[in-house]
């Protein structure tokens, strides 16, 4: 198993236009992605395989899968065109291109294909993303949007742009046959009232994808199936998976697809065609069924809290916010959480920074209702909870407006392709995003 660190040396041989190294012959395009490694971004490998037999094939797949389950769908008819939120992309001196992958994707897409892809490739590459988001929407305006595309925080912002300018009640006075909305890279639990406010609409589809920088993954193709995925296993990738209680340990075995369990958490490994060898993407996964492979994404490797054994993961933390929003008519832009250190009593908790799109009517109910649904959904945090044995009750900070933005702005990280992270053992984030809010 190899994890970014441990090939970036030769990643940067290959960005100064070394042939042969990873992959043969030379990697004309490079994914830059941020991630928990020593560098500020790392650089993933995209060849020519992998743009054409994994992640078009991959696109392919999609509406092959939509138009099975809605056969009668109009998302194609009459130019009907999908809206994406991308970044952009630079070329070295050298001719090798980097940048986020929906850049790479979108701009070697051929002609007749970019038609159906809106904005236009000038505005989708645009860098300014205070301009770029109005840009869109302009270009857009008069054009037949059947579907969208992308990260569902970014949309977010989009739509609030959208809210502040333009006249409208929802998405559909803007665009009429807006039916579908394609989604990945985070959890759509806690955005989903988000949508229905602005998407109020029985007919409107969801769509989840597994989509990274390191290629396409898996596809809902069972819409009833909230969460669930297929994995797409004659896309180029040679999978492994490696159960979590086992993870940390050097003597850990990786496990064929041949070997998988239903219901165990698994750090996913993956072999390529753009030269990563058994390569460790960061992501932990969880079979719900194996005829057909179907997996739902369960968090991170690196981006989960256990400092007090309360092992409390991502998805926990999506689900126990889904709930209490839910229950108390709010909903949320972003958030992350990081532990509070034990103090002098030995008592340590967790504190949440929180940006609501639409606040509750009490705050202090919030936090409690927050608390006692991660005691529901996770069985550990629920026991170091009990008699403040080794947490104390969270620690709430609601933040203003656009904070996330101005922190991920501040790092170099503002576009559609990158994702505050939600849950971190340390407090490196939370400190830098406390430190640009106040």
């Amino acid at each position: 198993m190899s994890v970014y660190d441990d090939i970036k040396t030769y990643i940067h041989r290959m960005l100064a236009g070394e042939t042969d190294i990873l992959w043969p012959g030379l990697v004309g395009h490079f994914s830059k992605s941020s991630g928990t490694t020593s560098d500020v971004s790392k650089y993933i490998p995209v060849s020519h395989d992998a743009l054409y037999k994994n992640n078009y094939k991959a696109g392919r797949d999609i509406y092959s899968i939509f138009f099975q389950n809605y056969p009668d769908s109009n998302l194609a008819e009459d130019k009907g065109s999908v809206f994406s939120m991308g970044g952009t992309y630079t070329t070295q001196e050298n001719g090798i291109i980097v940048g986020d992958i929906s850049a790479l994707i979108v701009s070697n897409l051929p002609s007749w294909v970019q038609e159906y892809q809106q904005p236009s490739l000038e505005v989708f590459l645009m860098n300014d993303w205070e301009k770029k988001i109005p840009a869109m929407i302009s270009d857009t305006m008069d054009k037949n949007i059947t579907h969208l595309l992308g990260i569902p925080t970014w949309f977010v912002t989009l739509f609030d742009h959208i809210k502040k300018n333009h006249n409208i009640t929802t998405l559909r006075d803007l665009w009429p046959n807006l039916e579908l909305f394609i989604h990945g890279a985070v959890s759509f639990k806690p955005y989903k009232e988000i949508f229905k406010n602005l998407l109020p609409f029985d007919d409107m589809k969801y769509m989840e994808v597994y989509t990274a920088s390191e290629g396409s993954f898996a596809i809902q193709d069972d819409l009833s199936l909230d969460g669930e995925m297929l994995l797409l296993t004659d896309h180029g990738v040679f999978y492994e998976f490696i159960p979590m209680n086992e993870y940390a340990r050097d003597t850990a075995v990786s496990v064929p697809l041949s070997g998988i369990e239903i219901g165990v958490n698994y750090a996913m490994i993956v072999t390529t065609h753009a030269g990563l060898w058994r390569y460790d993407i960061g992501d932990t996964v969880m079979f719900t069924s194996i005829d057909p492979y179907r997996i739902k994404i369960t968090g991170r490797t690196k981006h989960f809290i256990n400092v007090f054994g309360e092992e409390l993961m991502v998805g926990n933390a999506d689900e126990a916010l889904a709930r209490t929003c839910h229950q108390l008519d709010c909903s949320i832009r972003q958030y992350t959480a990081a532990p509070i250190f034990m103090n002098d009593e030995g008592k340590g908790g967790h504190e949440w920074l929180v940006e609501f799109e639409k606040h509750p009517a009490d705050i202090t109910e919030f936090r409690t209702l927050l608390d006692d649904t991660l005691r529901q959904v996770n069985s550990d945090y629920n026991a170091k909870r009990t008699n403040d044995i080794s947490l104390q009750k969270l620690v709430l900070n609601v933040l203003p407006e656009g904070s996330f933005i101005k922190w991920m702005e501040s790092r170099g990280k503002l576009g559609g392709q990158n994702k505050v992270p939600r849950l971190s053992n340390s407090r490196e984030y939370i400190e830098g995003i406390l430190d640009v809010a106040n």
